[in-house]
Formats: structure tokens, sequence, C-alpha cells
């Protein structure tokens, strides 16, 4: 896989030297077993895949990059370039703005905007109805263009199976700046509608099997549906796609409850001509980093720590695999952990922080589960680790482990 020029700031020795040792032992990705960090009275096991995937690095490499090239020229940033605090922090420290925050609301009007100046489109992509608006001003945004090309993989899929007159299907966050990207793709080929899980999913086979009153599905799927959509018409056949970050579990989950319904309306014998196959529409860093946590929890442990931006989605799903076997913190940095009684962490259900006491305590070793989301920089898992090394006195420990994972 390419290798990209990324701020050396985002670059772990520690997390560096573990990734090559793994690689080395388990070319085939076969292994999910974590990695025991021993600290004395500290255990500390990270998962076999975790931090920045391919998407993520591509877009700091391209968005840094046009900085440096581009002295004096305005650059701006539709909106966040991933979710990650540090890196839009750092950006915007060199003088990108954003236009958008990452629920679409205008930070800045595109009127002020000249053909002199830089959009980069971020990692999530956007929609068609932005991209027009761009170049009606002059901006080509084509050599500063970042989107996934995992995302895009989900594009061209929707757009294979709306040739074939399939309806779409988005298993994705409505909010989302991926899924509003994603829809509008979709949407403009084919009738799209997006649910956000397995029970909007049960609602929509409702109207399916013609259970529900189809003038009923406006109001259930409200701002979800594509312009003109008809229940009753559009819905006899369809094809899951997702947003690239949601839980891989949840939406082959969908994809094969959905499936499931379709057969049961039409049969098993035509389940072809009414259900489009869209499995390899799943992003292989999503589902290697929730396969990694997977086995990460096979491991006895205290709790689990997970770093990353509070509002990345791919984040908040390995927190919740957490949360189903132990006490996990979310966290997006080191400064969140104020001592072994204090930690500062996230609830994404209530969407606020807390604060939580004696955390840490407990019987030793003290094993912590650790892991992070595909936007976060392998020095914030880094810090973390020294952070909590220096709790147990074990600080020095850090720099003879790399000597011997470089041994």
């Amino acid at each position: 896989m390419k290798s990209f020029d990324i701020p050396i700031i985002y670059r772990s020795p520690l997390i560096t030297a573990i990734k090559a040792r793994r690689r080395q032992q388990d070319k085939m990705k076969k292994d999910f077993s974590p990695t025991l960090l021993d600290l004395g009275r500290l255990h500390i096991y990270l998962a076999r895949h975790f931090g920045f995937c391919y998407g993520v690095e591509n877009a700091i490499e391209i968005s840094f990059r046009t900085i440096d090239e581009n002295p004096g020229r305005r650059i701006f940033l539709l909106s966040e370039m991933i979710h990650n605090p540090q890196v839009n922090a750092d950006l915007q420290s060199r003088g990108v703005r954003f236009l958008q925050d990452t629920q679409g609301k205008q930070l800045m009007d595109f009127e002020e905007l000249t053909a002199r100046d830089i959009v980069i489109i971020p990692a999530f992509g956007t929609t068609l109805e932005i991209e027009r608006r761009l170049k009606a001003i002059g901006i080509q945004t084509e050599k500063y263009n970042t989107t996934c090309p995992f995302v895009e993989k989900v594009w061209n899929r929707s757009s294979q199976i709306a040739g074939n007159d399939y309806t779409i299907v988005v298993h994705g966050k409505p909010g989302h700046e991926e899924t509003r990207a994603t829809f509008s793709h979709a949407a403009a080929e084919t009738p799209t509608v997006v649910v956000r899980d397995m029970g909007e999913a049960v609602r929509l086979a409702a109207y399916i099997r013609g259970e529900l009153p189809a003038q009923g599905f406006a109001a259930d799927f409200e701002g979800q549906f594509s312009a003109g959509f008809d229940a009753q018409r559009d819905l006899q056949r369809i094809g899951v796609v997702n947003q690239t970050t949601m839980l891989a579990s949840d939406t082959q989950g969908i994809a094969d409850f959905l499936k499931h319904t379709m057969a049961g309306v039409y049969g098993e014998e035509r389940i072809d001509e009414h259900f489009a196959d869209t499995r390899d529409t799943l992003c292989y860093a999503t589902l290697d980093n929730q396969t990694a946590v997977m086995g990460l929890l096979e491991t006895p442990a205290d709790l689990a720590i997970v770093v990353g931006g509070y509002n990345s989605s791919n984040t908040s799903h390995l927190v919740e695999l957490c949360e189903e076997r132990l006490p996990t913190y979310f966290i997006s940095s080191e400064e969140k952990i104020f001592s072994r009684e204090g930690i500062a962490h996230y609830d994404f259900h209530q969407k606020e922080e807390r604060r939580t006491h004696d955390w840490l305590s407990g019987g030793e070793p003290v094993r912590v589960l650790l892991s992070s989301g595909a936007s976060c920089p392998d020095a914030l898992v880094e810090a973390v680790i020294t952070k909590l090394a220096g709790f147990y006195g074990a600080s020095d420990r850090i720099e003879s482990l790399i000597a011997e994972l470089a041994g």
C-alpha cells in the first residue's frame, strides 16, 4: 500500500515499531490478537489495527502539500478535513478556514469566494450540489479533492446498481458529511432512502410488505429520501450501501434482514430480481479496526480506552463494541487523563463529556485495552501510553520497548 508524506508530529516511534513488527509477523493480517506492552504494574494491550487509514493519510498529505505549494492564496476546507480536533486545529493554525461545520451549516457564505481561492474537499466527499456551486464560481476542486477512495467505491457501486433500476438504501447517519455526500450521488441516479439503524430498517420492511400505507412513508423518513420517492413503487427492487464508518456487522445485519424481507415478498427464487448484492462496499479499515477490537476484547482486562475525535463515527463504534464488555473511556487526547483518580471522557450517547473518579484503581497489574479511531494520529496513542506509564513509574520503559521492537 502507498506510503504517505504526513507531518512528523502525527507519527510515533513506539507505534511505528509495533505496527512494523506485527506486519512482519502477520503479513496476511489473519492474527487479530492484541500486542502486550508489559510495563510492570501496568499491562497495556494494543489492538492489532488502529489509527490512520489510507483515506485519512491521503487527505492529510494533500491538505498540507496544498498549503506549502500555495503561499499567499486563500485556502478553505469545505468542512472538517477528518474528525480529529488536533489535525483540524493544525490546519487552521496554518491559515485554513472552514466553510461549513460538520452538519453542513454555513460558516462563511460561498458568495465570498473567488475563482482564485482554493477549496479542499474533505475525506468524506461532498454533495453534487456543492460541487456545482463551487464550479459556478470558477473553483476547480479536482486537484484538491481528498475524498477517500473507499467512499468513492460506494458511490461507484451505487451507480452500478442504479443503472439496473434498483433503489438505493443507504445505511448511515443522516446528518453525517459522508452520508449526505453518498445520498446526493445516489439520488442523482435513482430513488434513495437513508436508514440509520435496524429499527428504521424494520420500519422500511413494513412498507415493503405493504403492512403500512405508503402515504405514511414521508413522515417516518422525513429528510431521508430523495425527491419524488414513492414507497409503493420504489421499494420493489433495492440494494444496500453504507456510510463506510458504520459498524460492519450492523450494515450486514440490515442488508441480510432486507434481503430476507424481499425473499418473503417475492420468493427466494426471484431474489436477484429484487435485491442487489453490495457486500463489497464495506471499508477495509473500518472492518479491520472493528475486528481488531473484537480480538482485543478476548483479553481479560479491567477497562478500555479508545482515543479519537468525539464526532468521529468510526471511533464511536469502537467505543460501542468495548462498552458491551467492560468500563470504557472515550478520550480525545492524553490531556483528558488527569491522574489515576480522575479522567474526563465522552459519553457519545448523551453527547456530553463526563468526569469519572477512581477509574484506574484496583489490583495490579492494571490491565488496559487500548485502541483509536481511523482519524487519530499515532502520536496521540503514544502520548496516552506515556501518560499511563508515568502513573506507575514506568516512563523509562517506553524507550527500551522501542529498542526491543526495532531489534
